[in-house]
């Protein structure tokens, strides 16, 4: 049995003045001048309890918790019963640490107490619940052999003015991000070299302006970029989503995205789909589940951009949901909130897309990513592995800096490749604007589909371990095929391929790429259909295209049984357009 000794009316009568001031001190936030006083105080008084209890708290406000929790114990040491009023913030000093199962003893030990009032009692379950999650998580979640280590990306990138709202291009040659110059916030783009960053500049173009622009997101390409501007002249809430281009001179001057997207609430974070068919982004407009949800407006082929849509209670809470980031695999969300279980503030987490707005459960990206603290944006580079956010670390240049840092093995998503290139008419050599689309040969679903820009040029991701049908299409022209098996004994790094449309004339011809048949036999295998249905779609735009469907085996083998086999795969292709009753018979030939 203990009993309390310590008096804080018996201190050293010197030392209780000092540390009456360092109280006044701390109360105004001047922690610097708050600990020395303490300091003073203790060399006069070295069992001066309610001094360890006070620097506890100062490093806790600092979120120097290893320093809390050696402030607590030693008040603890001194008299345990005096300053057991102190273990709820003793335990959220000891889980600032990671130190959970510490933190749920002594939280235990708290709730124990049957002199508890009521809302310590509250407080104190809410930490509980929280502790316990951590600890959960640490048993089905063992990481012995995950380090985190965030590397300041340096003084190229970050200044003595905070930085944050990192976004990078699908290359990882450029990345886009926000700094505040008090009061202003602008857009500042730095460029890869072989080891490190070019010195960031201010983005070229006319989208920074005196206004704050901030919560941007560029395009895997490059070419657009998607912010937030908060008390615009035309904007239609307190916060509205404007978007910018990329021209010849830099960033156009930005274009508020109209009422179909922003409210006469507050819109914020968007972040852009691979392809660009996709705007997530956050907003508290009516209609949520809480406080911000998360939404999504979907562009179509004449790039009006649908009603958004929310992301349902699977994503989003009671709480606040933010920071929406879609990674380069189109499936795989990486967002914030205060709704979903977490560490006790804002936490990241990640969820993947099943079907069109129906998501698996969101997963928490665990300690020592998700801290006690506020967790903010956070992006991933196309490898899967690295992921750019920022922070106030010990090694800051300022305030907020922007570091990276590897994810845990299996919270990684797959690592995504990317073909782009230019199409262009294969007589002229002419640029096409032209639609290219990516379809996942087995599950038949459309994965990519993007819209060249006025060049041409297009750039489409290619997450790994997937077999694609590569389609680029354009009216009057024969459409493009080629066939894309990505990662494992497929293709393992990202290239460049130009190509050229055939104009429908007389004699113009296509290899199609993505018709398959059984070994030795004429039988169509299903993943020929994604194929086979464009044919048709080709045709039914041009009432007046004949064609022939030469079939083809390798060379090995009887020659007379190959052509035979030719012949009867060429058949089987016409068989399968004619049974569309789309096509009329006399339209198409076949020959082996």
């Amino acid at each position: 049995m203990y009993a309390q000794w310590y008096q804080p009316e018996k201190v050293n009568k010197k030392a209780a003045l000092i540390y009456e001031g360092a109280y006044n001190d701390a109360e105004a936030g001047n922690y610097t001048n708050a600990k020395k006083k303490l300091d003073d105080a203790l060399k006069l008084d070295p069992r001066f309890v309610d001094v360890y209890l006070t620097r506890a708290g100062i490093f806790a406000e600092e979120k120097k918790y290893d320093s809390s929790v050696i402030n607590f114990e030693q008040a603890f040491q001194l008299d345990s019963v005096y300053s057991r009023g102190y273990l709820l913030p003793y335990s959220i000093s000891l889980s600032g640490t990671g130190k959970f199962e510490q933190a749920l003893r002594a939280i235990n030990q708290l709730l124990s107490k049957p002199e508890l009032n009521l809302q310590s009692v509250k407080a104190a379950r809410y930490r509980k619940s929280v502790y316990e999650f951590a600890v959960d998580f640490n048993k089905k979640n063992p990481r012995n052999d995950y380090v985190f280590i965030p590397k300041n990306m340096g003084d190229s990138i970050n200044s003595i003015y905070p930085e944050y709202y990192p976004s990078l291009t699908i290359d990882g040659e450029k990345i886009i991000f926000t700094r505040r110059l008090s009061p202003d916030e602008d857009f500042f783009q730095s460029n890869k070299l072989d080891t490190n960053w070019s010195e960031s500049k201010p983005l070229e173009g006319k989208v920074n302006t005196n206004l704050n622009e901030g919560a941007q997101n560029i395009s895997q390409d490059g070419n657009w970029i998607v912010f937030t501007g908060c008390n615009y002249p035309e904007g239609f809430g307190s916060c509205d989503l404007y978007i910018s281009y990329k021209t010849n001179t830099g960033f156009s001057e930005a274009v508020n995205l109209g009422r179909g997207i922003n409210s006469e609430n507050w819109e914020s974070a968007p972040s852009l789909s691979p392809d660009k068919r996709d705007l997530y982004f956050s907003s508290n407009r009516t209609g949520g589940y809480g406080g911000k949800d998360i939404w999504v407006s979907h562009r179509d082929e004449k790039g009006r951009w649908s009603v958004p849509e929310n992301l349902g209670p699977t994503i989003n809470t009671k709480g606040d949901e933010g920071c929406p980031f879609m990674y380069t695999d189109n499936e795989t969300l990486f967002f914030n909130s205060t709704g979903h279980m977490g560490y006790g503030a804002t936490d990241l987490f990640y969820a993947k897309k099943k079907a069109t707005n129906v998501w698996d459960v969101p997963v928490n990206l665990g300690y020592p990513i998700n801290t006690i603290d506020d967790e903010g944006s956070m992006v991933v580079a196309a490898d899967g592995k690295t992921a750019y956010y920022a922070s106030e670390r010990q090694d800051t240049r300022g305030a907020l800096d922007l570091y990276n840092f590897e994810l845990p093995t299996q919270m990684q998503p797959p690592p995504t490749l990317w073909v782009k290139g230019r199409v262009f008419d294969a007589v002229t050599g002419n640029n096409l604007p032209s639609f290219v689309e990516l379809t996942d040969i087995h599950t038949r679903k459309l994965i990519n589909s993007v819209q060249t820009d006025e060049d041409g040029n297009y750039l489409t991701t290619l997450p790994i371990e997937k077999t694609y049908a590569f389609n680029v299409k354009r009216k009057g022209y024969l459409f493009f095929s080629a066939h894309y098996e990505v990662g494992k004994n497929g293709i393992e790094s990202a290239f460049v391929k130009d190509i050229p449309l055939q104009p429908i004339v007389p004699g113009a011809n296509m290899v199609l790429k993505n018709i398959f048949h059984e070994t030795n036999k004429t039988n169509l295998d299903s993943n020929s259909m994604i194929e086979l249905n464009k044919i048709i779609e080709l045709m039914g735009e041009n009432p007046a295209l004949k064609i022939m469907i030469g079939g083809h085996t390798d060379n090995a083998g009887n020659a007379k049984e190959n052509l035979l086999l030719s012949e009867g795969r060429a058949l089987s292709v016409v068989k399968y357009l004619l049974a569309s009753q789309r096509i009329a018979k006399e339209r198409i030939l076949s020959k082996g």
